[in-house]
């Protein structure tokens, strides 16, 4: 069965659209998702399917977030066969002193289309770089995301279309899905890393 990753958007943020993890597990088996795991509570969940289509799946889970925890949460959907293809071709993979906590990748529903490439290409940065890969953009923030200007820029010229992980969250990510896809089926398995 093949596993996937959803990134929920905006949620247990800043105290604002509170999820308890335990709960968002519990949603997934209810709609039919395997092996339902979270990692720390900003809604990152790994589970296994057998349901194809992503764009439907997503529409899925966003309708029942809306229906159990009464308000809205944008999700986006990859499988861990792609989270694999975003960790190998990080455009900073090579390059020493780039802190994993301070490298973001910012995931989006479609491809970008070429005038929000435009426009987040036309963005001004300070030390900040900025590198588009199909879905994902690969973000450094050297001093931090905090205190940058660039983030709100991006957000703005993504239509608030896109949730950012660091690398950590990216890693520990990729490991849960290829745990899960190790796992032999009906194997019972952990709920979660949170």
């Amino acid at each position: 069965m093949p596993v996937m990753i959803s990134l929920l958007r905006g949620v247990n943020v800043g105290g604002h659209k509170k999820i308890q993890m335990e709960a968002l597990r519990t949603l997934y088996r209810r709609l039919g998702l395997k092996d339902a795991r979270t990692y720390v509570q900003s809604g990152n969940v790994v589970f296994s399917t057998s349901k194809r289509a992503p764009g439907r799946l997503a529409d899925e889970i966003e309708s029942g977030i809306a229906r159990t925890f009464g308000f809205p949460a944008g999700v986006v959907l990859r499988t861990a066969a792609e989270l694999r293809k975003i960790v190998a071709r990080n455009p900073f993979a090579s390059r020493r002193n780039i802190h994993p906590g301070k490298l973001v990748t910012i995931f989006v529903e479609r491809d970008l289309d070429a005038a929000t490439r435009a426009r987040l290409l036309a963005i001004q940065t300070d030390r900040e770089e900025v590198h588009l890969a199909g879905r994902e953009l690969y973000v450094y923030f050297p001093d931090g995301m905090g205190r940058s200007k660039l983030w709100p820029a991006i957000d703005k010229a993504l239509g608030n279309a896109g949730t950012a992980r660091n690398w950590n969250t990216v890693m520990k990510l990729l490991e849960m899905a290829e745990a899960l896809e190790a796992q032999p089926p009906g194997v019972l398995r952990a709920a979660s890393s949170d």
